[in-house]
Parts: C-alpha cells; structure tokens; sequence
C-alpha cells in the first residue's frame, strides 16, 4: 500500500487528473508479497543494493455483479463467447444468459444431471446463431443449434439435434477442437471418445431442424432427432476422465482420477506421453508461455503446474496451495502467459500469477462449494456451486 501510495502520488503530480489505483510490484520478475525489508530478507538481497522495482496495475475484481440463479447445482460454465454465458445444472437443463444477466434460452433434453457444457462456434463473429454440446450423467451428449438474436419471450426453451451415444457411464467431460469440426468426450467408463460436430447426415440436419422448429415450445418428436456415433475411443485411463483439453489440432489432453494427465495424438488415437502425480485429478488447463504449461487440480488443495518438456522430470515447476479443500476447475487466462483462476470445495474462486506463490485475490461470493469457474471477456470471472447461482466477478484489469 506505501509504495502504491508513492506511485500513485508521482503519476499526479505528471498528470493532475490522475485517480489512483493500487499496484503490484515486481523484484527480479517475482511479486513482492510482504513488507518490502522483510522480502529482502527473504531473498538475500543487500539492503545496500538500489532496487529497479517495475509496478502493474494490481489483478483484483473490482466488483461483485447481481448473481445469476437456478434450480440446482451448477456444475458446468463456458465464457468463451463475450455475449453470452452457458451453463449447466445439475436439474438436467443448460441455460445462456446474455450479458450474465438475462436467461435467454434453455436447452432441454438430458434426463440426467449436465456435468459438461461448451460452445462450439467461440467468439463475436457468431453472434447470432450458436451452435452448442453439453454431457450428461444420462451417458449422451447433445449438440443445439438456434439463432441467439434478440426474442421478446424469454426464456425459449430449445431441443438438441442431435444426440450423441456410445458411452457406457456419466459423460464427465468435454472439449471441442481448434477447427470445430470434432470434439470429444470423457466418461466415467474410463474412455474418451471423438465425435464428429457434423456427419454425413448432412441433408437430414436441415430436415430435422424444420421439424424441431415446428415443435419449439416442447422438446419435439425423438424421432426428428440425428443420432451420432463415436469415430475412435481412446483407451488408457483406468477411472473417471475428468477433464480434456484441445488446444492443438492433431493433440489433446486428458486428466483423470487414475491420478494421470495423458497427452493423445488425434489421428493416430494414441498416447504419446503421460504422467503420474499421486493425485486424483478434477480439472485440466494447457496456457502460459507457447500454450505449453499444464494446469490441474484434483482431491488435495495444491493447484499444480507442469512443464512437459523438460524431459525426465515430474517434479511441478510452480505449486500454489491457498485453498482448503479440493480443487475443481482451473483456468488460464485467454490473453496471458501469467495469470490462472481456480475454484475449490473450499468455497473460494483464487486467481493466481506465476510470478508469486501467493494469490492475487480470493473471490468469497458462493455459499457453498465452487464446482466450476472460467474466464469471461478477459476481465471476469464467472463460477458456478453447489449453492445454485452463477456469479460474476468483473473489472480485473490483465494488462
């Protein structure tokens, strides 16, 4: 606070109408996390020695906006498009709300809990129509298609598609790929399954979708329905596949209560590395420098980060332990090689640099266990919990 007050009082003494703000600053690339001589202590640094401080702006949500209700747990949150927000509840029904205040859709259909959710299209230039997967403990996926553009009737209640079968036990997770052309599917059966967005039946999609239209008040006729089957199975996990990432086209990456993170080569079908970290694990990222850090957490409260290639080692290169119980997701942000958001039976949604073991800010807005957190145009955060709300923590500043 001493040195931001500094700060603060040099930048208006440039510029008059300068409002102040509070900083975080760097020694030697790290943060500093304590009283300044203290820290110098800790770091065998000279008191003797002139210290080049660099100072950002401090990563901290500067408001708490209205949280967003439903029925039961929320187990499943993308932020991935700027306009709208999906969710997925353990009532068996996804919703979107639009600018995380209006429920303008509900996608209907599971019979089971919804432990998945995610947006196929991503990003401003779908605006209008979008183009959805959700999984359910129901053992199926299910793909929506609808036009999102303004309707005076909210909420509109939407059927899927398509739906997609083949997986024995709970759908636990998914994750679409790069192109949007594929995505997959990990199960408590153990596997992980490709599926195709769109197959053959191309010419049925329309048809289907004049029928679906024809019956939008209620969830339609089964029998208009496309049905997808699986294109390969990945098999090599040993229990539930919690969590997998696409984040290049031919590699994918999986993470499971058999305590591995598994990386898969798409075409092949085939495991190319894995590793073993004596935990089981709940959530996945892949972020940082060249998109090339492994984030997960699972049944202890120390959120992990891995370099995978540095060859021969298993050993974390970062560890961040703030939380009190499990941790259940794990997010890096979209635009920065530093920053990550958690969330924790524990109640708390943290956000994290690596550049210092300590975290940027605890956000204590849910009343219960968080199960779900993502990052929303850059400067939210969005989470969900076992309290039935979706809450919105916004005005982080990333540079």
């Amino acid at each position: 606070m001493g040195l931001s007050e500094i700060v603060n009082s040099l930048l208006a003494a440039a510029e008059p109408d300068h409002e102040a703000l509070p900083f975080d600053f760097l020694v030697d690339g790290e943060l500093v996390r304590l009283p300044l001589q203290q820290f110098l202590l800790a770091k065998g640094i000279s008191a003797e020695r002139v210290l080049e401080l660099e100072y950002v702006k401090a990563v901290a949500p500067r408001k708490q906006d209205e949280p967003c209700p439903h029925d039961d747990w929320v187990s499943a949150v993308d932020g991935s498009n700027p306009s709208f927000i999906l969710t997925g509840c353990y009532d068996g029904l996804a919703r979107l709300w639009k600018d995380a205040a209006l429920c303008t859709q509900i996608l209907e259909g599971h019979s089971g809990a919804i432990t998945s959710t995610r947006f196929i299209n991503k990003g401003v230039e779908t605006e209008g129509n979008l183009h959805v997967v959700t999984g359910s403990k129901d053992r199926s996926l299910r793909i929506y298609k609808f036009d999102a553009s303004v309707s005076m009737d909210y909420p509109k209640r939407v059927g899927a598609y398509k739906i997609l079968r083949g997986h024995t036990s709970s759908v636990q997770s998914i994750a679409v790929d790069p192109s949007q052309d594929m995505l997959c599917s990990g199960s408590w059966d153990s596997t992980i399954k490709l599926w195709a967005v769109e197959g053959s039946e191309e010419d049925g999609d329309a048809v289907s979708l004049k029928k679906r239209r024809m019956n939008s008040d209620s969830s339609g006729p089964e029998e208009s329905q496309l049905e997808g089957s699986a294109t390969s199975t990945l098999l090599g996990h040993t229990q539930c596949v919690t969590a997998l990432t696409w984040p290049e086209q031919q590699t994918m990456y999986s993470a499971s209560w058999d305590h591995s993170v598994r990386q898969w080569d798409v075409r092949t079908a085939k495991e190319t590395w894995n590793m073993f970290c004596g935990k089981a694990l709940n959530c996945l990222d892949c972020g940082g420098e060249g998109s090339s850090l492994i984030a997960a957490g699972g049944s202890d409260p120390v959120l992990r980060v891995w370099d995978p290639r540095k060859p021969g080692t298993l050993a974390p290169v970062f560890q961040f332990s703030s939380h009190s119980s499990w941790v259940t997701a794990c997010k890096w942000h979209p635009s920065s090689w530093f920053h990550l958001v958690s969330s924790s039976f524990d109640g708390k949604v943290m956000l994290w640099d690596l550049r210092t073991a300590w975290p940027l800010a605890s956000v204590d807005s849910h009343k219960d266990k968080v199960l779900c957190a993502d990052w929303w145009k850059g400067d939210s955060v969005i989470s969900g919990g076992a309290d039935s709300k979706l809450c919105i923590a916004s005005g982080i500043e990333i540079v």
